[in-house]
């Protein structure tokens, strides 16, 4: 499969319904601490504009949601992986991308047959805090070539000028989260992104 460059990765249905429009192809929804119902409203609000804009959402972390509210892409980090039933997220015909940190993780995730492999962070990030040591470029490539066929995403402290090397080490997305929401104007830096990442679409 081919995954969008550009893959924004956002907290929110507001940011969904924000950004999305300006022509953003690939989103992740990711939220923490909210109940099912919560969850499920901010899902179904997702799904809505994403669908009228042709954009492909990804769920992050909750899968059996994402299975009941028939989605059709989850996320996984490596401690959702071990709990989650991959046959359930499967036989829904679910596609699955994967985090991955060091050469363990990516073993695993490869053991899955996943849709896409998320190498992070590639640079220092301020998102949240990392037990892993900012991964670099070299990183990317040996991934690359480690997970081909197989997509691959880098994440983790990204920006408009770090973009060619993260393309040019092997890269096919690159995943961006505080280089937009905490910008000073969200819309804008979103544009710069589709413009900066259009010659790999």
């Amino acid at each position: 499969m081919k995954l969008d460059p550009f893959y924004l990765i956002v907290d929110s249905a507001a940011w969904i319904e924000r950004l999305v429009p300006l022509g953003v192809k690939l989103v992740q929804l990711r939220i923490k601490d909210q109940d099912d119902a919560s969850l499920r409203r901010e899902i179904r609000a997702s799904k809505a504009v994403c669908a009228r804009h042709s954009c492909q959402l990804v769920v992050n972390d909750y899968w059996r949601i994402a299975i009941e509210e028939e989605c059709d892409f989850v996320h996984l980090g490596q401690e959702d992986l071990e709990s989650a039933d991959i046959g359930a997220i499967r036989r829904a015909g679910l596609k699955l991308g994967l985090s991955t940190h060091d050469c363990i993780e990516l073993e695993t995730a490869l053991f899955t047959q996943p849709d896409y492999i998320a190498l992070g962070p590639i640079y220092p990030t301020i998102l949240k805090a990392m037990k892993w040591a900012p991964q670099g470029l070299e990183r990317i490539a040996e991934w690359r070539r480690r997970v081909a066929p197989v997509p691959l995403v880098a994440i983790g402290g990204l920006n408009l000028e770090r973009l060619p090397g993260v393309f040019g080490h092997g890269a096919q997305s690159a995943a961006v989260v505080t280089d937009i929401i905490r910008a000073a104007d969200p819309e804008t830096r979103t544009r710069e992104w589709l413009e900066a990442t259009a010659p790999w679409r």
